[in-house]
């Protein structure tokens, strides 16, 4: 095991439509696409397309769905372990001037309890809040055991503050710090007090605010990619972290700023396209992105 990715899977649908039918009404989309979902699940694809396949502890039913999840996961080499639930979840996404509306349908009514895993050769673990009782179990036995721990901040959950005491790198979402009334520096300060070495608040175009072992604040823009290459930017914060577990997995002695500079042009190759399988980047299309959009200007 490289790395263990643990959160809670869903099967996307994701529609291109200029109108959302109500009542009896029907309508025709322009474009759909079908693919995983969920965001630590994401992240585990996106590392995996990267060229370091993880384990993934992902909620898993038997239906049709299940299956169809389970064979996206072993196109990738991923290993799934199954936390069994009645019914897949379901994610139905409409993306619209850079800007996403998603209605989702999830059981996360766990049937058994989380499945006792060998973490033998595990050099990170990456997290969404979700399934938390497995994820805090698994956050102190590899804080314990000296390995890697992230957290996809993506809003705030029972066990937040919890979960934070073990953690090395948090990457946040803006959403996150309107739910608890904290400004970005302030999301800053409160990571810091949970001991929380490396952490950041990601804001869209406007960038990331973060911090590295050093406590020092600093900003990294967004990179400037214009307006009409924009498709769908839903699951471009998971590839975002995904891109950087990869990232720190193939060069653990490189910098933050580096792995945080590799994820962004990971996530701004993901937004050009419909579909969480489609915006997976290799590596040769995150150097593109990289070389291809400068910084955005301040």
């Amino acid at each position: 095991m490289e790395a263990l990715f643990i959160g809670q899977a869903y099967i996307d649908v994701t529609f291109v439509t200029d109108h959302l039918p109500t009542g009896d009404e029907k309508t025709v989309a322009q474009d759909y696409a079908i693919s995983f979902g969920g965001n630590a699940v994401s992240a585990a694809f996106c590392c995996a397309k990267l060229g370091i396949a993880p384990d993934l502890l992902a909620t898993v039913a038997d239906d049709w769905l299940g299956r169809m999840f389970i064979d996206m996961a072993a196109r990738y080499g991923i290993s799934v372990h199954h936390r069994k639930v009645r019914e897949s979840s379901l994610s139905f996404i409409m993306p619209k001037g850079g800007k996403r509306a998603i209605v989702r349908c999830r059981d996360d009514d766990f049937l058994h309890p989380f499945p006792p895993l060998n973490l033998r050769g595990c050099r990170a673990l990456h997290l969404d809040g979700h399934q938390p009782d497995a994820a805090l179990h698994y956050a102190k036995t590899c804080r314990e055991a000296g390995i890697l721990t992230s957290l996809d901040g993506g809003g705030l959950r029972t066990n937040t503050h919890e979960l934070l005491g073990f953690i090395d790198v948090a990457v946040v979402a803006e959403r996150l710090c309107e739910q608890m009334s904290l400004s970005p520096s302030e999301m800053l300060d409160y990571l810091k007090s949970r001991g929380v070495r490396v952490g950041g608040v990601t804001m869209g175009e406007r960038g990331m605010f973060w911090y590295d072992e050093t406590g020092e604040a600093r900003h990294m823009p967004s990179l400037a990619i214009p307006g009409e290459m924009v498709i769908d930017t839903n699951g471009a914060g998971d590839i975002f972290h995904g891109a950087y577990v990869y990232a720190h997995l193939a060069n653990p002695e490189g910098s933050w700023a580096d792995h945080f500079a590799f994820a962004r042009g990971a996530s701004t190759h993901a937004i050009q396209h419909l579909g969480n399988e489609a915006s997976l980047p290799t590596r040769v299309d995150v150097e593109r992105a990289m070389q291809e959009f400068a910084e955005r200007a301040a």
